[in-house]
């Protein structure tokens, strides 16, 4: 019986032994788990940071570069821009050099006293102004052909306003001046015939763009158009159609001719009258400048 008991007696202390020591062995595991817990936190926080940090250095190399490749592209849109206007700046050259190159250079100078037009002149093409236009349906009369389109709307467009003019003369070559001149002399003197009529070469009428307008009721003489509905609608009216008055009043080069009319461009025509000036008062330089819209 005291073998059985002492037996018990060792069974349980040697179970005492073996507790004890499992539980300083799963105190250390619980340890060893812990710190292994803590170093997994641990590396989970260094991954998020990181990836934080990566997430950050990807998105401002992002935004730089959009903001370089955005930089590029203004600077490929400038130059594109550039380019154009350049190429639009030649295209303009070229195209007002063309322009010149086919138009008559001697339309916009002044002649009266101030330029000389030679003999050998005549303009490039001239037309037969129809008969409805012409104040004597036996006198032909010719006439730029641009310039005729501008001739007869203004003279339709006067008419739908009730007011009536008939072209009585327009294109006079350089002999046609010097004949004319000479009749004049003769039939006045040549001081008197000076102050109306241009010795030939000065002639705006050997341009092909200057005529003289009459209108009914004068008995056929040009004396008296000032005092008619034709010549009042003419200065309101005819700088629309590319035409100026070449001698107004109190003008230094004739006596004032209200039936003398020359085309000169609505470019030109609406600067003059809208600044009050005369062609004449302007210099041939300022002049010249228009030339190349002058059938625009």
């Amino acid at each position: 019986m005291q073998l059985i008991i002492g037996s018990f007696i060792a069974v349980g202390i040697i179970l005492l032994f073996i507790l004890i020591f499992g539980y300083q062995r799963f105190d250390k595991l619980n340890e060893k788990i812990s710190a292994l817990s803590g170093h997994v936190t641990s590396l989970e926080n260094k991954i998020s940071s990181t990836t934080t940090e990566l997430r950050g250095n990807i998105a401002d190399s992002h935004t730089a570069l959009s903001n370089e490749l955005n930089r590029e592209k203004r600077n490929v849109g400038n130059i594109e821009q550039s380019l154009r206007q350049q190429v639009g700046t030649v295209s303009s050259t070229v195209n007002t050099l063309q322009k010149l190159s086919k138009t008559d250079p001697e339309l916009l100078a002044k002649y009266s006293k101030v330029f000389f037009l030679n003999e050998n002149y005549a303009p490039s093409r001239l037309i037969e102004i129809p008969n409805e236009y012409r104040y004597s349906s036996t006198k032909i009369l010719k006439l730029s052909e641009q310039v005729w389109p501008y001739l007869k709307k203004m003279i339709d467009d006067a008419k739908k306003a009730e007011v009536t003019m008939y072209t009585f003369s327009a294109y006079r070559s350089f002999s046609e001046q010097r004949a004319l001149k000479g009749q004049y002399t003769v039939t006045y003197g040549a001081g008197t015939a000076n102050a109306f009529s241009a010795d030939q070469g000065y002639s705006e009428h050997q341009l092909g763009t200057t005529l003289d307008i009459i209108a009914p009721g004068l008995g056929g003489i040009l004396e008296g158009f000032d005092k008619t509905k034709a010549y009042n609608w003419l200065i309101a009216n005819a700088y629309r159609y590319g035409f100026i008055i070449s001698y107004p009043k109190n003008n230094t080069f004739y006596e004032f001719e209200p039936w003398h009319w020359r085309f000169v461009g609505v470019k030109l025509a609406t600067d003059l009258h809208n600044q009050g000036k005369n062609f004449y008062d302007l210099d041939q330089r300022a002049i010249d400048e228009y030339l190349v819209n002058v059938f625009d």
